[in-house]
Formats: C-alpha cells, sequence, structure tokens
C-alpha cells in the first residue's frame, strides 16, 4: 500500500535512533519532509545523513522536549524549514522503573515532563498550525504497560497512561478540526536500551532477544520498522477515519485490548 505522504511534514521527537529513526526513513519514503529532534548532536548528525543517502528531505533540531523553551524552538524551526506541519509523532522517552519507595519526587518529575509535558507542549504548539491547514496527524507512543502495570513498572507506566488519556480527550476536542490523534502501545522492541540490558547480563543481543521472545505470543521482540509502519499508516489518509484509537503493538503480549 502506498501512504502517498508527499506535501507533508513531520516532526519525530526521539527521532535518532530505533522507533523514531526507522519512523523518520518511513515517513520520508512516502515522500513526506521530516525533521527529526533529539538531544545529542552526534546522532542528529548520522540520523539525518542516513534519511538524505535513502532520498528523503530532512532538518534535525538539537532539542530537549523535556523543556518548554525547547519545544517551542523545535515547533517554529519545523516551520521556518518547510514552512508546514502536519504529522507530529510524540516519541521521545525512556522507560524509568523502580521500586516504589525508592522513587524521588524529582525522578516522577522527571518522566512527566519528558514523556507527558513534552508531548502536551508540543501538542499545544503544533495544533494551530495544523488547524490553518485543515487538519492534521498527531501520534503519541505509549506501552502497554500503561494499560495492564506490573509491580515495580513506575513511574514509566503511571506517565504513559497519562498519555493514554491525553491521546483520547485531544482526539475528541479536535474532531472537529479534522486533527487525528491516536496512540502505538508498544511492548518488547528492539532498541539501543534492550541492547544496553543484554551487555548489562552479558548476553548477546540475539541471544538477549530470543530469550525475552519466550514470553511474547509471536515467539520474537518486535522491529522498530514493525512500529514505524503502524505510524506510517496512521499519519496517512488511509487512517482517515480512525481516531482516539490505541493500538497495541506487541506480539499479542499484552492481556488487554
Amino acid at each position: 500500500m502506498e501512504l502517498n505522504l508527499h506535501g507533508k511534514v513531520a516532526l519525530i521527537t526521539g527521532g535518532t535512533q530505533g522507533i523514531g529513526r526507522a519512523t523518520a526513513l518511513r515517513l520520508a519514503a512516502e515522500g513526506a519532509a521530516v525533521v527529526i529532534a533529539a538531544r545529542g548532536r552526534e546522532g542528529l548528525d548520522k540520523a539525518t545523513a542516513a534519511i538524505r543517502a535513502a532520498g528523503g528531505r530532512v532538518a534535525a533540531v538539537q532539542a530537549d522536549v523535556a523543556k518548554a523553551e525547547d519545544c517551542e524552538r523545535l515547533v517554529a524551526e519545523t516551520v521556518k524549514a518547510f514552512g508546514r506541519l502536519d504529522i507530529l509523532v510524540n516519541n521521545a522517552g525512556t522507560s524509568s522503573t523502580g521500586e516504589f519507595e525508592s522513587i524521588t519526587d524529582e525522578i516522577w518529575r522527571e518522566d512527566l515532563e519528558l514523556k507527558l509535558f513534552g508531548a502536551i507542549r508540543l501538542a499545544r504548539l503544533s495544533i494551530p498550525h495544523m488547524k490553518h491547514q485543515g487538519g492534521g496527524r498527531i501520534v503519541n507512543i505509549t506501552t502497554i504497560g500503561a494499560k495492564q502495570p506490573r509491580a515495580r513498572s513506575m513511574p514509566t507506566t503511571v506517565t504513559r497512561a497519562a498519555g493514554l488519556a491525553f491521546t483520547k480527550a485531544l482526539s475528541k476536542e479536535f474532531a472537529p478540526h479534522q486533527i487525528l490523534v491516536n496512540t502505538v502501545c508498544i511492548g518488547l522492541i528492539r532498541s539501543a536500551q534492550q541492547d544496553g540490558k543484554a551487555a548489562k547480563a552479558g548476553m548477546s543481543p540475539e541471544a538477549f532477544y530470543a530469550k525475552l521472545g519466550e514470553d511474547i505470543p509471536l515467539g520474537r521482540v518486535g522491529l522498530p520498522e514493525e512500529v514505524a509502519n503502524v505510524i506510517a499508516f496512521l499519519a496517512s489518509e488511509a487512517a482517515s477515519f480512525v481516531t482516539g484509537s490505541s493500538i497495541n503493538l506487541d506480539g499479542g503480549a499484552s492481556g488487554v485490548l
């Protein structure tokens, strides 16, 4: 299926590796101009080179979405680079978990600023541009743990659950403006963070992922490109009647819809 995003402009946070990078490459392949954002300059340069080598149009902005001023600059530079903003992918985030009694106010605050307030601020800044153009797409990346939290999964599962509520409420408020808002709830996906866990456990990445896949009905861990395919669909006209939805992308691991 050709999703035909020619003429569209997409802003992707956490765009230098994993899901963010795969999404930028996928949207660019469909014809969208993409703006990738991340905190590290080196990662931005490498991802930008990869997207350009694949024939995509890309701009890179060094920004920390946990900071309000960086969010403002990020949206402003997106519009400056390509003249509009049609698609926002709120992907920036990490998995912060621990024993509840050990989680300080500062850890809670940092998690909320990065994953929730970052998405809130960027949506608030992007929506006026989308309204002016007659519509747009917002895709928030959350996790299946937001629906079915485990013990010792905070603050991430609580922050991600707030992201689900944010998605649903936003979708209802801006449906009259043809701004469609959805969330992709990921399970175990290959990532640099998982690679780090493998190294810490003294295992090769392949052995580590094979072990993780034993508890997944499909028998394996997901790929960033598989997440990117779903995001691209939601960003396209093929999903023109999909809003306020949550898609589990977890190989069947979650016990809830």
